[in-house]
């Protein structure tokens, strides 16, 4: 008898994780590294929120919560989306989770039997295929190369349903490759959508707040409310607010399912921090300038990347809509040798030749399902972006 359960070996750790702990520790090491691996926000949780943490501590409010939020919590998330996206949700429909990615693993632990299939456009990022196989469901993905924007079509989503399928997870704007849907192409999703009533869709909209030159992204029943009986709106705290540690995701559902995560959650967690609670509330009902002033920031620092990828040889780097990554293609440096002495066959290849030679840490794209490309998080200065950009660029001209 062996002691670890099968169902672990169905998924791998966090490849993000792990090259974020590399380039840690080669820091440690005294190594010059510029960590570009790691999906976080540079910047500070506003003051306001972090006052209202204090503020709860000193009320006394370290107490447990109800699992699935406090009201006054719930209460709020239902006034975001409301405000926010024009969607109408009462508190009952809201669970608050610890972080964005417990809110994933309770609604698809809850719904999904062997065998049911989900639909994941790729790339993607690294938890969702993992999280349907710990559920002992079916990932199928389907690829949306760079031509396309990294956007899934309506005749993609189509073809890839089944009678087996239970769920479309989509990522809007997409975590890596930045790409997000208007409401024009979220209606052409929409509407096959409407034609397969068994499949239940999860929006995971966590940078939405994120998005530049004007783009208007648009969630599922923003544009389509007859899903709304069938469809997860997942949010949160961690990007837009830089409130990543403080580990508070949400989601608004039909209010059967929301109980059935309620009841899974219950076994697991039980409800988030209290104290984070209360700093979510103020995050999201107070005032709102600090994410306009990040995201000018995040918009040029995205612009100056591309322009600076798409000077190296062998790399083409599209300019995504939103979030603050960027998802270049390095196929052009495949069979090529490394000034290093490294040989190039593989995307991951090619980052750990990057990290070792230039110090500079990325992600390989078969990380999310999409080998020949590598990501970009430019979530830290402007100068750590420039320095790093122009490393990767020596890095590829030294290629032969």
């Amino acid at each position: 008898m062996t002691l670890i359960a099968d169902r672990l070996n169905r998924i791998s750790p966090s490849l993000t994780i792990a090259m974020t702990g590399k380039a840690r520790a080669l820091k440690a090491a005294g190594k010059d590294i510029i960590g570009l691996s790691s999906g976080e926000p540079d910047f500070d949780t506003p003051q306001n929120v972090k006052d209202a943490a204090i503020a709860a501590i000193q009320r006394g409010e370290t107490k447990y919560t109800d699992v699935a939020g406090t009201t006054e919590l719930r209460k709020a998330v239902c006034e975001k989306f409301k405000r926010d996206s024009g969607l109408d949700y009462k508190p009952e429909e809201i669970i608050v989770s610890t972080g964005g990615k417990q809110v994933i693993f309770d609604a698809l632990l809850a719904t999904i039997n062997p065998g049911d299939e989900a639909i994941i456009p790729a790339p993607c990022w690294v938890s969702y295929p993992d999280i349907v196989e710990l559920a002992e469901g079916k990932p199928v993905i389907v690829q949306c190369g760079q031509n396309a924007g990294f956007k899934m079509s309506a005749e993609q989503l189509e073809a890839a349903i089944t009678p087996k399928t239970k769920w479309l997870i989509l990522n809007n704007p997409c975590n890596p490759t930045g790409a997000a849907y208007s409401a024009a192409e979220i209606k052409a999703l929409t509407d096959v959508l409407l034609k397969h009533p068994n499949v239940w869709i999860f929006t995971d909209d966590i940078y939405e707040k994120l998005v530049y030159d004007g783009f208007k992204v648009a969630t599922i029943l923003e544009v389509e409310p007859r899903l709304r009986d069938r469809t997860v709106t997942m949010n949160g705290c961690s990007k837009a607010y830089a409130m990543t540690g403080w580990r508070i995701g949400f989601a608004g559902a039909p209010v059967a399912l929301i109980k059935a995560m309620d009841k899974l959650q219950g076994q697991s967690t039980s409800g988030t921090s209290s104290i984070s609670q209360a700093a979510a509330v103020e995050a999201l009902a107070g005032p709102q300038e600090s994410i306009e002033a990040m995201r000018v920031v995040y918009e040029r620092r995205r612009d100056m990347v591309v322009d600076m990828l798409n000077a190296c040889a062998g790399l083409r780097c599209h300019k995504p809509e939103g979030a603050f990554y960027v998802f270049p293609d390095m196929r052009g440096c495949i069979g090529k040798t490394t000034a290093g002495g490294k040989k190039i066959e593989t995307c991951e290849d090619f980052t750990i030749a990057l990290l070792e030679e230039t110090g500079v840490a990325t992600v390989h794209g078969a990380a999310f399902l999409s080998p020949g490309h590598f990501r970009i998080s430019y979530a830290t200065s402007d100068a750590a972006l420039k320095e790093a950009c122009g490393r990767i660029q020596k890095f590829c001209a030294g290629m032969a």
